[in-house]
C-alpha cells in the first residue's frame, strides 16, 4: 500500500510509535519500508520520554542519506504511562517539564545535526563536545512535527516546531464548526510563533472516503472498516473514525475537492489523510485529488 502511495505521488507517511502492542518498532519498519520507495517521505514518531536525543539524531541522518533528504520528526510528548515505564522512560505526564524536555530534545537534534563538536547545557540534557560525523543528505534538516494542545504545549510548537498538526474542539459538530476551530487555533499559533521571530506550518487531519453522496460515502467506509470485526472492535474503530469524518471530506469527489480547497484558503498546507488503508483507496485519492490539484498548480504556474 505504501508503495502504491508513493507511485501515486503521496508526499509523506507517518510511521507511528507504538512499543506496547505488536506493532513493528517504527524506526526500524521506516527504515525497511523506505528502502522500496522513490519520493514519499517518512515522518518517524518519536517520545522523547523513551529516546535520547543524540541517538535519534544519528538514526534520523541515517536515515536521511539512506532516502536522501526524505525523513522527518513526528515528536510526540507523551500520553501512555504504562508504556513509558515499562519501556524505561516517563512521560512527565502532570508537569510542564515534558515539554520543557521536548525543546531541549530539538535543539540536541538541531546542534548535532548541524555542529561537531557540538555541546548543550540544559535543564534535562548535557551534551559535551558529541561529535556526529554522519550529517543529514541536506543543507535543509528534517523537519519537525508536533501535535501538542495544552497551553505549555502550544508555546512549545511556537518555540520549536516546523508542523503543528491542528485539531478541533471536541464539541464541533459541523463542519462548520470544525472550520471556526481551526482557524481559532491557526491564528493563536500566528500569534505565538510570531513572538517568537518564527513561523509554524499547518497540517491537518481529515479522514477521505467517496462515494455517491456523503451518506453513500459514510456507509461504504463503515462496511469497510468493520467487515471482520467483534462488536467492541467496531465500536472502537468507529469511536476514532467519526470524529475525523466531521471535517467534510467525505462525499463525491468533487465535494471533497471544494473542502479541502476552504482548509487550503486558511493556512493548511499539507493533509494527513485518514482512510481505508487498501489500494482501491489510495487509488481513488490519486485520481480525485492528487492529480486535479496538481494539474492546478502547474496551470497556476504556467501563467504566472
Amino acid at each position: 500500500i505504501l508503495c502504491a502511495a508513493d507511485r501515486a505521488g503521496f508526499d509523506i507517511i507517518l510511521f507511528a510509535e507504538r512499543h506496547l502492542g505488536a506493532d513493528f518498532e517504527a524506526w526500524i519498519l521506516a527504515a525497511a519500508v523506505s528502502s522500496w520507495t522513490a519520493r514519499i517521505k517518512s515522518m518517524v514518531a518519536v517520545h522523547p520520554g523513551l529516546w535520547h536525543p543524540t541517538l535519534i539524531a544519528k538514526m534520523a541522518a541515517s536515515l536521511d542519506r539512506l532516502t536522501p533528504g526524505r525523513t522527518a520528526i513526528n515528536l510526540v510528548t507523551g500520553w501512555n504511562v504504562e508504556e513509558h515505564h515499562m519501556f524505561g522512560g516517563d512521560t512527565l505526564l502532570n508537569s510542564d517539564d515534558r515539554y520543557v524536555r521536548a525543546e531541549e530534545f530539538v535543539d540536541v537534534l538541531r546542534g548535532m545535526w548541524s555542529e561537531t563538536p557540538f555541546s548543550y547545557e540544559g535543564t534535562f540534557y548535557k551534551i559535551e563536545a558529541s561529535q556526529l560525523l554522519l550529517k543529514p543528505a541536506t543543507p535543509k534538516l528534517p523537519e519537525i512535527f508536533t501535535a501538542s494542545r495544552s497551553p505549555r504545549g502550544l508555546d512549545m510548537v511556537a518555540k520549536v516546531g516546523d508542523w503543528w498538526f491542528l485539531d478541533f474542539d471536541k464539541e464541533a459538530e459541523t463542519t462548520a464548526d470544525v472550520m471556526e476551530s481551526l482557524q481559532r487555533s491557526i491564528d493563536v499559533m500566528n500569534e505565538k510563533s510570531a513572538s517568537y521571530g518564527r513561523k509554524v506550518r499547518y497540517a491537518f487531519n481529515p479522514f477521505i472516503a467517496f462515494g455517491d453522496t456523503v451518506e453513500d460515502a459514510r456507509a461504504r467506509t463503515t462496511r469497510l472498516l468493520v467487515s471482520d470485526g467483534s462488536e467492541a472492535d467496531m465500536r472502537k474503530i468507529m469511536q476514532r473514525t467519526a470524529p475525523a469524518m466531521k471535517a467534510g471530506c467525505i462525499g463525491p469527489p468533487e465535494h471533497v475537492r471544494k473542502q479541502l480547497d476552504a482548509f487550503r484558503e486558511m493556512g493548511i498546507e499539507l493533509f494527513l489523510f485518514k482512510l481505508v488503508p487498501n489500494l482501491e483507496q489510495i487509488a481513488l485519492v490519486k485520481r480525485e485529488i492528487i492529480e486535479p490539484f496538481r494539474r492546478e498548480a502547474a496551470q497556476q504556474t504556467a501563467a504566472a
